[in-house]
């Protein structure tokens, strides 16, 4: 997690999107953060970077603190593509599918203990996807398995 991260600064950078959006400079939808930024520091403190983060639409505080460069992120998400940011380089995928990331998610899982690896997968859902079968399904399995993944459910009272 990158040190300089504090709530204001993910705050600030999530406005900065939303202005740059007003302003009819990204013809693709966005998904902004907030509200949980102090817990997602802490949690964020608890994964090495050499760890996979899998997350949803919501995903740019995520990417942050994961490492991902602000400015690249910036150009991302003008690009249009703030529901599907991903880097192979910092092990970070997300998707706008609710429950993609699952089954993927999964199968890195799978990787990482046959390999023997000591990294984790960290998967960030939505209350959303938390009620889905695909969820339980793949939650169960990895409890099953004792695979190295934490699952994390961020609700925003709207599901």
């Amino acid at each position: 997690m990158s040190k300089k991260l504090t709530p204001k600064n993910l705050l600030d950078f999530e406005k900065d999107i939303k202005r740059i959006y007003e302003k009819g400079l990204i013809k693709a939808p966005i998904h902004l953060s907030g509200n949980n930024e102090k817990q997602l520091i802490k949690i964020f403190k608890k994964i090495n970077t050499r760890d996979w983060v899998f997350s949803t639409w919501r995903n740019h505080y995520h990417a942050l603190l994961h490492g991902l460069n602000k400015k690249w992120l910036k150009k991302q998400i003008i690009k249009g593509k703030s529901m599907s940011i991903n880097s192979f380089k910092k092990k970070f995928y997300s998707s706008a599918i609710v429950g993609g990331i699952l089954p993927i998610a999964l199968g890195v899982g799978l990787a990482l203990k046959r390999k023997r690896s000591k990294n984790k997968v960290w998967v960030f859902i939505g209350d959303m996807t938390y009620e889905t079968g695909t969820f339980y399904e793949t939650f169960k399995y990895a409890k099953n398995h004792k695979l190295p993944i934490k699952f994390v459910v961020e609700d925003n009272n709207m599901s």
